[in-house]
């Protein structure tokens, strides 16, 4: 068997590890289980897993853990403490620690960041969610990506660029200049989570043919306003309501008949939370 395709078979194996975990996040953490998974040997799998995702597994239930606890402090009414120990942690006081070291502040002050002005407009009380953006129009090539089609809530996404990241990388195609995107079909405000979907993305070669469960895309060329948002996933919702509330309304400019598309600038295994850097790409009208 040659080594790409041994780094193949070892992606599609992992990448059922990576199902499994999105999809029991509450479950306690069992290497034994995971191997058996991943059809691989209880005594290696986790170096193996280490090797091609760059993080232990406990690392990465801990980052979609906090991940979602921080979308339930935007979006949800749950208490602090149930919130911690649905992220794993025993004690309300060890999750604020955690969360702080991943989120830089507190969880109860990150949700009372996000409460609305009691008794403000409805433009008022969307605009303070938001923060200072500027957007630049950019005209861009097309862009050949593979893809992996996400259903469902946005918020788990991740775990989606996860198998993508691994199916990629038993093919060989990650490399320095790959650039990762998203594409949002749906207003989750409007659209009930079940029917949401989007394509996890990554940036091929001109000569790459699809195959296995990647598929070929385009993302298509023209003019975009961009916005840098400076911050978690989980806020991303901040500069969409700038976008469509603030910059278009006095931009002049019409939406492109296009969805909206996400560029991962950095890698959310490599920096925290804060620290993650993201374009959102509105189309716009030729």
């Amino acid at each position: 068997m040659s080594e790409r395709a041994v780094r193949s078979d070892y992606s599609v194996r992992l990448n059922r590890v990576i199902t499994w975990l999105t999809e029991h996040l509450d479950d306690t953490l069992d290497l034994a289980r995971l191997a058996d998974i991943a059809c691989m040997s209880p005594y290696h799998f986790h170096r193996i897993y280490r090797a091609v995702q760059g993080e232990t597994v406990a690392a990465t239930v801990r980052r979609f853990r906090l991940h979602r606890a921080a979308v339930e402090l935007i979006a949800g009414s749950l208490p602090v403490w149930r919130i911690a120990r649905r992220a794993g942690y025993g004690s309300q006081e060890a999750f604020t620690r955690a969360f702080k070291a991943a989120y830089d502040t507190p969880p109860a002050r990150y949700r009372a960041s996000f409460v609305p002005i009691p008794n403000g407009t409805a433009r008022e009380r969307a605009m303070e969610t938001t923060t200072a953006y500027e957007a630049t129009i950019r005209e861009t090539k097309p862009l050949r990506v593979a893809a992996l089609t996400h259903f469902g809530d946005y918020e788990q996404i991740g775990g989606t660029f996860e198998r993508l990241t691994a199916t990629a990388a038993g093919e060989g195609l990650l490399g320095s200049g790959t650039r990762y995107f998203g594409i949002y079909y749906n207003d989750p405000a409007a659209t009930p989570k079940s029917s949401l979907r989007a394509e996890a993305c990554l940036t091929v070669p001109s000569d790459w043919e699809p195959k296995g469960e990647l598929k070929l895309l385009e993302i298509r060329g023209g003019r975009y306003s961009v916005v840098l948002h400076v911050g978690p996933y989980a806020e991303l919702g901040r500069a969409y309501t700038w976008l469509f509330g603030e910059w278009l309304l006095r931009s002049g400019e019409e939406a492109g008949d296009a969805p909206c598309v996400e560029e991962y600038l950095n890698d959310p295994r490599a920096v925290l939370p804060a620290e993650l850097r993201t374009e959102v790409w509105l189309p716009l009208d030729p």
